[in-house]
């Protein structure tokens, strides 16, 4: 009966959404309505239809907002899977990757934002306690991104790999020319700047001078909306960042 049922997220808190547009509930077995008394014994095991939505629209938002829940709740189980080594790195940051992308495109969707508000609210109202998805959520990346890899490939005596060092610095040049074409929209700017740390993490795993600024304009670029644009001074800065990183990573391969 319910082989063709296809679950959302891929875990155990995954949500299957239902089109019924209505339910039927004994009245007597809710504890909650206890208070209610029958007025004969006719309507003493009587069913009540009760609507969950009023209509399509209203149907959909519930099955969106429950679809961010169970994302939340899975984003925080796996974060917990990953710090005890129970999930490989790589699978890790493609769960992680693939959840954060889902999360994104469903408050993409107007009716679903303004019902959701925010992170916090959304927590509150649902008593959640997802300390590891939040920082997640707030990162917008995997901490396999944001943090060197250890499978990255190392200075040696016979160098690093010519081709991962050619990506990261022409991935260096490509986020520094759109800000002096004047691209300061968080959809244009924070891609280039995730294929940044992304080549970066993939030539070494040693910290070097402003890379911690690369992560912090990655949140900051986050937390903004798609279409926003970051301001002439914050532009300069992030300029000054990035070379700064750009000749702090060069110094890496010396």
């Amino acid at each position: 009966m319910y082989q063709n049922r296809q679950a959302y997220a891929p875990t155990p808190h995954s949500y299957i959404p239902n089109t019924t547009l209505s339910a039927t509930i004994n009245l007597n077995e809710v504890p909650s309505l206890s208070y209610i008394y029958p007025s004969n014994k006719a309507d003493m095991n009587v069913l009540q239809e009760v609507k969950l939505s009023e209509t399509r629209a209203e149907r959909d938002l519930q099955d969106s907002l429950a679809e961010v829940f169970s994302i939340i709740i899975t984003l925080d189980e796996l974060e917990k899977a990953f710090l005890k080594d129970a999930i490989s790195e790589s699978d890790y940051t493609e769960i992680c990757d693939r959840l954060l992308k889902q999360y994104k495109a469903i408050l993409t969707d107007e009716a679903v934002a303004r019902e959701f508000v925010d992170l916090d609210t959304f927590k509150n109202e649902w008593d959640m306690e997802v300390p590891r998805a939040t920082e997640r959520i707030r990162t917008g990346m995997p901490s396999t991104v944001t943090a060197p890899s250890h499978n990255a490939t190392t200075t040696s005596n016979n160098g690093t790999n010519g081709t991962l060092i050619l990506e990261a610095t022409q991935d260096f040049i490509t986020f520094l020319d759109a800000l002096k074409l004047g691209l300061l929209a968080k959809d244009q700017l924070h891609p280039l700047l995730s294929d940044v740390i992304t080549s970066v993490n993939k030539v070494t795993d040693r910290d070097f001078e402003a890379r911690a600024k690369i992560v912090q304009w990655l949140i900051t670029l986050n937390q903004m909306k798609a279409t926003e644009e970051v301001s002439e001074d914050q532009a300069r800065e992030l300029e000054l960042d990035m070379n700064s990183a750009y000749q702090g990573f060069k110094a890496t391969l010396k």
